[in-house]
C-alpha cells in the first residue's frame, strides 16, 4: 500500500545527485589535463635551449626564437586552460553543495520528528555544514588535480626514457620509495583513528552548541562549572585523539616528504647522472632534462600524500551525509486516501520510542469527536506529549492505529494530513521571516486582513504594531519576541490555519491571565465543529474541556465529563485537588496562579 522508503533508495540519491553534472567534471578534467601538458613546453623549451647552446658551433638565431615562442605559447596555454578548470570546478563545487543541502533538508524534512530528538544538535549541524563544505577538495580540486598530476609524469616519463631509459629508473627511485609509504597510511588503525578524530569534533561542536542554547538555565542554577567541565572533557578527549593520530601519521608522512622533496630527487638525479657521464654512457647536456623534468615524475605520490587528508575527510563527510539521506522517511501512501470528516479514533494504540518492548503507550483506545475539546491530563511522564504528537503523525504507532474520518493517518498523504491536522507546541520556534510570513506559515495566499484577524484573535495584533515595521517586521533581524509573543504567533498561525482538527500542547503556558482568556475565548470562537485535542496542566483549561482523559504510565486510566470525574473522587479528583491546592499556595505567597 505505501511506497517503500528505505536506505537504498536513499543511498543511491548521492550517485542521481552528481550523474546531471557529468559532463561538468569531464570538462574539468579535460581542461586540466590540456594545461597541464602544455606546461611542459617551457621545460622542454629549457632543455631544447641547452643542448642548441652548448652544442659546438654557432647558434641557430631563429631555432633559439622558435623555441622560445613555443615555451612562452605553452605557459599562455597552461595559464588559460587550467584557470578555466578551476573556474568550472569551483562554480560546479557550489552546485553540488547546494543540491546536497537542498536534498538533506528535504530528508530531514520527511524523517520522523523522534529521529531528531536522539541525535545532538551540534552532530546534525556539523553533517548539514562542515560536512558539506568537506567535499569541496573533492568536488573543486581532485578531479582535475589528480589527473593532470598523473598525465605529466607519464608524458614526462616516455620523453625521460628517449633520452637515456637507466637515468630515468634511477629518477623513479624516490618515487618507489613514497609508494611503497603510502600503505601504510590506510591501515585500519589510521582510518580508526581519523574517525575518532571526526567523532570528536562532533562532541565538542556538541557540547558547544548545547552550552550556547541552554546557557541562561546554566548560569541562573549556578552550573557553568559543570557546563564547562563537560566541555573541556570533550576537548581533552579530542586532544589525546589528536595526538595518537598524529603520531602514528607523523613519521610516515615525514618519511614521504623527505622521499618526494626537490633536494632529495636532484641529489639522487645528480648521483646517477654523474655515475652515468663519467662512465662515457651519457651526454652532460642530456642530464638536463631529468634535473628539470625529474621533479615532476614525484606529482602524482606527492599529490596523493598531500590531498590525502583532504581526500579521507570527503570520503567521510559523504558516508555520514549518506547516513542522514539513508534515515527512513514516514512513509507515503501509494494511493491516498481522502479522509470523510474529521473524527479521530486511537485504536488500540502502543508506542516505543527506541525499542518497541519499551512503551511509552499501552493500548490507547480513544474517540475525538467533532465539535468537542479533549483534554489529556496526567504526571510527568505519562505519555501525554507522545499520544498527541500522533495526531500529527510525528510518529507511526508500533502497533494499533491512528484513524482520521474513517482513514489510517497512514494511508493519508502528507498534503491532505497538514490540510487537516495543525499543532500548537508549546516550544515556538519562530522562521527568520516577517511577521505577516510567520502567521501566514500554513495559508501563504491568506490576505493581509486575515492575517490581522488571527493575530487580534490571538491578543497579539497591538504588539505587533509596536514593532519596527508592524507585520513586516523580519523576527530575529528587526526584532525578538517573548516566549509568550512567539506561542501567541503560534496561535495565531494554527487560527488563520482553520484545520477541522487542533492538537493544543498547552498553547497559552507562556501567556498572562487577560491574553490566556483572550486565547480561550478566540478558540472557543472558532471550533465550531473542529476537533480539539489539549494538553492540559491549568484548571481553567479541563474545566472547559468536554473530556478529560486521564493518563498514567501509558495508560488511561480514567476519562468523562469534569463534573463527573470530580464526583467519582478517583485519581482525577486527586490531581484536581492537588492542582488547586498548589495554585491557592501560589496566589497567598503572591506568586503568579499560572
Amino acid at each position: 500500500m505505501r511506497a517503500p522508503a528505505g536506505p537504498a533508495r536513499s543511498g543511491d540519491s548521492l550517485t542521481r545527485l552528481l550523474r546531471p553534472y557529468g559532463w561538468s567534471f569531464a570538462a574539468v578534467v579535460v581542461l586540466q589535463v590540456i594545461g597541464a601538458v602544455a606546461g611542459l613546453a617551457p621545460l622542454l623549451a629549457v632543455v631544447e635551449l641547452g643542448r642548441t647552446l652548448l652544442s659546438p658551433g654557432p647558434a641557430d638565431h631563429g631555432h633559439v626564437w622558435s623555441v622560445v615562442v613555443a615555451g612562452a605559447a605553452g605557459l599562455f596555454v597552461r595559464l588559460l586552460f587550467t584557470a578555466a578548470s578551476s573556474g568550472i570546478g569551483h562554480i560546479l563545487d557550489g552546485q553540488v553543495q547546494l543540491s546536497f543541502r537542498r536534498l538533506l533538508a528535504a530528508r530531514l524534512g520527511r524523517v520522523p520528528i523522534g529521529w531528531f530528538a536522539r541525535r545532538r544538535t551540534g552532530e546534525l549541524a556539523k553533517v548539514v555544514g562542515e560536512d558539506v563544505s568537506a567535499v569541496h577538495p573533492f568536488i573543486a580540486h581532485t578531479p582535475g588535480e589528480l589527473v593532470a598530476a598523473f598525465v605529466v609524469p607519464l608524458v614526462s616519463l616516455v620523453y625521460l626514457f628517449t633520452v637515456d631509459w637507466r637515468l630515468t629508473l634511477i629518477t623513479l627511485a624516490p618515487v618507489v620509495l613514497a609508494v611503497a609509504l603510502v600503505p601504510l597510511m590506510m591501515t585500519p588503525a589510521r582510518l580508526r583513528e581519523q574517525e575518532e578524530f571526526d567523532a570528536g569534533m562532533g562532541r565538542i561542536a556538541s557540547s558547544v552548541v548545547e552550552f550556547v542554547q541552554g546557557i541562561s538555565v546554566v548560569k541562573a542554577f549556578g552550573g557553568s562549572e559543570r557546563a564547562h567541565h563537560r566541555f573541556r572533557t570533550a576537548v581533552d578527549d579530542f586532544v589525546v585523539t589528536f595526538f595518537r593520530w598524529v603520531r602514528g601519521l607523523a613519521p610516515i608522512a615525514a618519511g614521504m616528504q623527505l622521499a618526494l622533496s626537490p633536494p632529495f630527487v636532484l641529489l639522487v638525479v645528480l648521483i646517477g647522472g654523474a655515475a652515468l657521464i663519467a662512465g662515457g654512457g651519457l651526454a652532460p647536456a642530456d642530464l638536463l632534462p631529468f634535473l628539470l623534468l625529474g621533479l615532476g615524475l614525484t606529482a602524482p605520490v606527492a599529490a596523493l600524500g598531500h590531498g590525502f587528508d583532504d581526500l579521507q575527510a570527503a570520503r567521510r563527510a559523504v558516508g555520514r551525509i549518506r547516513d542522514v539521506l539513508a534515515v527512513p522517511s514516514l512513509p507515503e501512501p501509494a494511493h491516498p486516501r481522502a479522509p470523510r470528516g474529521h473524527r479521530v479514533e486511537l485504536r488500540d494504540v502502543r508506542f516505543g520510542y527506541e525499542r518497541a518492548e519499551h512503551e511509552v503507550l499501552r493500548g490507547i483506545d480513544l474517540v475525538l469527536e467533532p465539535g468537542t475539546v479533549t483534554a489529556i491530563v496526567g504526571p510527568s511522564g505519562s505519555g501525554k506529549s507522545t499520544l498527541v504528537q500522533l495526531l500529527p503523525r510525528f510518529f507511526d504507532p508500533t502497533s494499533g492505529s491512528v484513524v482520521l474520518g474513517g482513514v489510517d493517518l497512514r494511508e493519508l498523504g502528507s498534503e491532505e494530513l497538514y490540510r487537516t491536522v495543525s499543532f500548537v507546541f508549546q516550544d515556538v520556534r519562530l522562521l527568520r521571516a516577517s511577521v505577516a510570513d510567520n502567521i501566514a506559515l500554513a495559508v501563504p495566499h491568506a490576505g493581509p486582513e486575515d492575517v490581522v484577524r488571527a493575530a487580534r484573535l490571538a491578543n497579539i495584533h497591538d504588539r505587533i504594531l509596536e514593532l519596527p515595521r508592524g507585520y513586516d517586521t523580519v523576527i530575529h533581524e528587526e526584532a525578538g519576541l517573548s516566549g509568550g509573543e512567539a506561542q501567541r504567533i503560534s496561535i495565531a498561525r494554527a487560527l488563520l490555519a482553520a484545520t477541522p482538527v487542533l492538537v493544543l500542547d498547552e498553547a497559552t503556558a507562556f501567556a498572562d491571565p487577560p491574553t490566556e482568556q483572550a486565547v480561550r475565548r478566540a478558540l472557543a470562537t472558532m471550533a465550531g465543529d473542529r476537533t480539539v485535542l489539549v494538553i492540559a496542566h491549568r484548571l481553567e483549561t479541563v474545566a472547559d474541556a468536554d473530556t478529560v482523559v486521564m493518563l498514567e504510565n501509558g495508560s488511561i486510566v480514567e476519562r468523562g465529563r469534569p463534573a463527573e470525574l470530580l464526583a467519582r473522587n478517583g485519581k482525577f479528583a486527586a490531581f484536581w485537588r492537588t492542582r488547586r491546592s498548589a495554585v491557592a499556595d501560589g496566589v497567598q505567597r503572591g506568586d503568579d496562579p499560572r
